[in-house]
């Protein structure tokens, strides 16, 4: 039931306006997981209409570490078999799906007074497993490169604001980080849409059965019913607002969002072992837009399952205290700017220990009494395979008859290695975030604004580098429909309040040029 794509369908819009009465394939939920479901069903050759109450990454998915795990902590479990899909995928987001979006993050361990010998051989063992891991990827050396070890000066070249006086030396490993999980999240819904899927934001799912939905226009709610040859449930921790039978125990993860200068020239991750855990660690996290997350937690959330979760001060205190022992001038409550949780969605599971840290990342496709398909568990680096593997099963249980699942070989919109990235003719930013889109970017908003360049990628302060030509760009092509949308997912503004009042004018004004363009068009 293949339904053409016109210009506007390849956008993403809010509401339910032109959206067909009939598709293959229905996804409910806009997250990491229900815009991967949505990019392999569409390419598949199936019909899709993906929705979301919200917004595009409006829940967990915007509250990662923003880090692409090669999945040592399964390893160091005993779970195998996750840690190397984990493995699998981190290379193919890294060498095809998001080269642009996912860059290797040196991450040291610092070998001090706090690391007795006992556990840094520990740890230099499951670092050297976590690189057998990449190579049985075969993600290469070039990618991620080998561990190593460190003497004490060249930990501190990497990592000056630690604590001098107690430091051996430090283990140097890399991983995977993104520039910002939810502009993943945009990115593959774009991707998807751009491939013929719609792609509706402000579209709640009121009730649902394995081949029909109600959906519900929240800007102007009217309800609509659509049929469907199946209908995913990819709701995350609300996923048993859909399928009573689903039951979870989701874990709250807290980060701390930290100015630059307060751990200054730090360039790397440093990993600080949490006391009496034998494979956890606190991170410290540089970000690309110049600030540092230190997170993150791990705590159970028990009643109803919040929009937004909120981190408790014994979280944020917790990891104050833990990271203190590493720096010379360790931060302080005063230097925490913001701070965020998100709520993992982890399955019940027969046997599971007694905290949520002991239960399996491993994700599930579960059918409910009324047919719905349920994706739940897993996390934001294994997206593509929880999305094959739906999409799979719907295949094999006769549901839908589709091609075979093209996205491990299909990049995403501005993908492109990073030679090609460096040729690009468009401002660093701009590339970092959009890859070889970044010159439509900054074309979309010279048409609708017809503003100067300068105006247009002057960064917001010193402090805050967003873009007008940016957030122009989310409005009239990402589907971003207010300035919380904007600030809190098109951008991380949001997640510093003074910045999100500093900024917020700006998202206004974007706001208001492109529908002055809209209404000039018409």
């Amino acid at each position: 039931m293949t339904v053409p794509t016109t210009a506007e369908q390849r956008r993403i819009t809010p509401g339910l306006a032109g959206v067909p009465d009939e598709v293959d394939v229905l996804v409910v939920g806009l997250g990491i997981t229900g815009a991967g479901v949505a990019l392999d069903a569409v390419t598949r050759g199936l019909s899709v209409l993906a929705v979301d109450a919200h917004d595009l990454a409006f829940g967990t998915s915007r509250w990662s570490s923003k880090l692409v795990h090669g999945g040592l902590r399964y390893l160091a479990q005993g779970r195998l078999a996750i840690a190397h899909e984990s493995a699998v995928e981190r290379g193919i987001l890294m060498d095809v799906t998001a080269p642009h979006l996912v860059h290797p993050l040196p991450m040291l361990t610092p070998v001090n007074d706090a690391m007795s010998r006992a556990r840094t051989a520990l740890t230099w063992g499951g670092l050297h497993a976590g690189d057998a891991l990449r190579r049985t990827a075969r993600t290469t050396a070039r990618t991620l490169p080998r561990p190593r070890r460190l003497n004490a000066t060249e930990a501190l070249g990497l990592a000056p604001a630690l604590r001098p006086d107690t430091l051996r030396g430090g283990l140097l490993a890399w991983d995977g980080q993104l520039e910002d999980d939810a502009r993943l999240v945009v990115t593959v819904a774009r991707t998807a849409a751009s491939h013929g899927a719609h792609v509706r934001t402000r579209a709640r799912v009121v009730a649902a059965t394995g081949t029909t939905a109600q959906v519900r226009d929240e800007l102007t709610g009217a309800t609509r019913t659509v049929r469907a040859h199946a209908v995913v449930n990819a709701t995350g921790v609300w996923a048993g607002d859909l399928d009573e039978q689903v039951r979870l125990r989701p874990s709250r993860g807290t980060h701390l969002v930290l100015r630059g200068s307060v751990l200054p020239h730090t360039r790397v991750a440093v990993m600080v072992p949490i006391p009496g855990s034998g494979a956890r660690f606190a991170m410290v996290l540089p970000q690309p837009d110049g600030t540092i997350y230190v997170g993150l937690t791990d705590e159970p959330v028990t009643g109803p399952v919040p929009d937004v979760p909120v981190p408790s001060e014994s979280e944020v205190d917790f990891l104050l205290g833990v990271v203190s022992s590493a720096f010379a001038t360790p931060p302080v409550r005063a230097d925490v700017v913001g701070v965020y949780a998100g709520l993992r969605p982890l399955l019940e599971v027969a046997g599971a220990g007694d905290t949520t840290a002991d239960l399996s990342r491993r994700h599930a496709i579960l059918t409910s009494r009324t047919g719905v398909t349920t994706v739940v568990g897993g996390k934001l680096t294994t997206y593509r395979r929880m999305a094959q593997d739906t999409l799979d099963s719907l295949v094999a249980e006769g549901r839908l008859e589709a091609g075979p699942c093209l996205t491990a070989t299909l990049p995403l919109l501005g993908a492109a290695s990073p030679e090609a990235l460096r040729r690009v003719g468009a401002p660093g930013r701009l590339v970092r975030r959009f890859g070889t889109d970044a010159p439509l970017v900054l074309a979309t908003a010279r048409e609708v604004t017809g503003l100067p360049d300068e105006e247009l990628l002057a960064p917001a302060s010193a402090e805050v580098p967003v873009t007008l030509a940016e957030l122009v760009f989310a409005v009239t092509h990402e589907g971003a429909h207010d300035v919380d949308d904007l600030l809190d997912r098109r951008t991380r503004v949001g997640l510093v309040a003074a910045d999100r009042d500093l900024v917020g004018p700006l998202a206004r004004r974007a706001l208001d040029l492109v529908s002055a363009s809209r209404s000039a068009r018409t």
